[in-house]
């Protein structure tokens, strides 16, 4: 079994770079933060998982982020999204267990409202709904604020980034397009929340504002006391491999699986 890299092709001759294994069961789908790639700690690691146990896997990068085509600074929310269900209805067959990182469970979110009838679990690692309305809007200085009115965008600095990202207008507008808190947020499966206490960039109370607005009954909030924004130690890797391996289990239908069938007849015992 191999991870097989290719483009996905999107209009006005944009193309978005994909990582697919072509596995068994519930496909997981890698939704990733907002400024970062498919190339990540957690995507790769995902990706290894697929690898070692014959599970079907697909990562991609959006418009303008990592080897996808396009410019970071023209991106917003609503094109994020249409990428993250263009590759998913393109590319994916059968149940979805998406994992969104960060902007990635907003996405994650915004496409199981979309594709209710497809995605059957979620991992959210630190997920940011709203995050340009209700996160980075609020604190941005008067310095940022001023040159956004008066240039259209103010370049944040970062420090995986020596030029930094910009930070534009249309993004910040067009994110509240598309709110989703405080809720009520209309997914009905399972949901598995890891959230690092020490999250400078997602605070602990966001995360769980979300967990709270979900209508779903299966809900699992993680908090990790000492865990940071990006939960990649070792540790958190091995929190995050066993959610998605308990996401494909509850996402696969009975009737395929055996371990399910007999799962499901424990229950009713």
């Amino acid at each position: 079994m191999t991870e097989v890299r290719d483009f996905h092709p999107r209009e006005e001759n944009q193309r978005l770079a994909y990582r697919q294994v072509d596995g068994e069961g519930p496909m997981v789908v890698w939704l990733g933060g907002f400024h970062s790639d498919m190339t990540g700690t957690k995507a790769q690691v995902l990706a290894e998982q697929a690898l070692a146990t014959g599970g079907a896997y697909l990562r991609f990068d959006y418009f303008g982020h990592g080897e996808s085509s396009g410019d970071f600074k023209d991106g917003t929310i609503s094109r994020w999204r249409a990428d993250a269900l263009a590759v998913i209805d393109a590319l994916t067959d059968g149940p979805l267990v998406l994992v969104g990182s960060s902007m990635g469970g907003w996405l994650a979110c915004l496409a199981a409202i979309a594709r209710p009838e497809r995605v059957k679990a979620l991992v959210l690692v630190a997920p940011a709904p709203d995050f340009t309305e209700k996160l980075m809007g609020p604190e941005l200085s008067d310095e940022a604020r001023a040159a956004i009115e008066r240039d259209g965008f103010w370049v944040r600095p970062s420090e995986y980034d020596d030029d930094g990202y910009a930070i534009t207008r249309e993004l910040l507008e067009d994110g509240a397009r598309w709110s989703i808190l405080p809720g009520p947020v209309p997914i009905d499966v399972p949901v598995r929340v890891l959230q690092g206490g020490q999250d400078d960039a997602v605070p602990w109370t966001h995360a769980l504002e979300l967990a709270n607005g979900l209508t779903s009954q299966d809900v699992v909030f993680s908090l990790i006391k000492d865990g940071d924004h990006r939960l990649s130690r070792p540790q958190d890797l091995e929190r995050l491999t066993a959610a998605v391996a308990e996401a494909r289990v509850l996402a696969t239908p009975v009737d395929d699986d055996p371990i399910a069938r007999r799962l499901a007849r424990a229950a009713r015992a």
